[in-house]
């Protein structure tokens, strides 16, 4: 069964970030039309669908997953199909006729147990950041981030940034997925210089909510550092925690970190 599509007009809400595969000039140089609008933003398009079929529920101990595949860029119609099947729900996001995301959402009854926070080391983000390669994450390498404290208006500038049209999260003083995958960035970015990198997908399993007076840290482990098709990849496990005792997601975190157009330019 089909969903009725949704429909978002995507915003690059990171045009001032240090990741420079957002700005306009870099990318352009990198051979697209122009700055990235975030892997986490498409993921929380994609969220809107299985929020719609299962509610809050889907937030509490859901399934997503998401890979993206071709940019979306800023102010473009990035629509969001759904595909019911016995597994859940298969998803896929278009933007100017191309297919740009995959991915898939489910409400699970046969989960394994939920991973335990005592698995994951709570560990400072690094004091000083070096650049992004082999040495500086390697496989193994535990990696922390500063809390952020979840504030009405935090809250209400990730609501706007995604343009969620769902009041549930509004209403309930829910932190929206993309805001929370978003820390999965954040765990990286404290820790090593990125001057331009890509996010190209994410398996997350929902743990738990998150809300207005939280605040979250993510535990992070490298698990595959490597080289493909001329970039250099990042893989990592993470767990995303509210008040550093509660688990809400548990997430493969999976990225680009040295785009090869980089290596050709130095």
């Amino acid at each position: 069964m089909s969903l009725a599509p949704y429909q978002v007009s995507a915003y690059n809400s990171a045009t001032a970030s240090e990741n420079k595969i957002h700005d306009d000039a870099t990318a352009q140089r990198f051979g697209f039309k122009g700055g990235f609008v975030g892997g986490v933003n498409i993921y929380a398009y994609m969220a809107h669908l299985p929020v719609r079929r299962w509610g809050r529920e889907w937030l509490e101990r859901g399934t997503g997953e998401a890979r993206f595949g071709k940019p979306v860029y800023d102010g473009e119609i990035a629509e969001v199909t759904g595909v019911e099947d016995a597994d859940g729900m298969a998803l896929s996001v278009h933007s100017l006729g191309v297919l740009c995301a995959t991915g898939r959402a489910a409400l699970p009854s046969n989960l394994p147990p939920a991973p335990a926070l005592a698995d994951y080391k709570a560990v400072a983000p690094r004091a000083e950041r070096s650049d992004a390669n082999e040495q500086t994450i390697p496989v193994g390498e535990w990696l922390g981030m500063a809390p952020i404290p979840v504030t009405p208006e935090w809250q209400a500038q990730n609501l706007a940034d995604t343009r969620e049209t769902d009041p549930l999260y509004a209403r309930e003083g829910l932190v929206h997925p993309g805001s929370i995958l978003r820390c999965c960035n954040w765990v990286l970015t404290q820790n090593v210089v990125l001057p331009a990198w890509i996010h190209m997908g994410s398996t997350v399993r929902n743990l738990g909510l998150a809300r207005i007076g939280d605040s979250l840290t993510v535990r992070a482990k490298v698990t595959r550092n490597y080289e493909h098709k001329g970039h250099k990849w990042v893989e990592m496990d993470c767990m995303v925690v509210a008040n550093e005792t509660r688990p809400v997601i548990q997430a493969l975190h999976i990225a680009i970190y040295r785009p090869r157009q980089l290596a050709e330019a130095a």
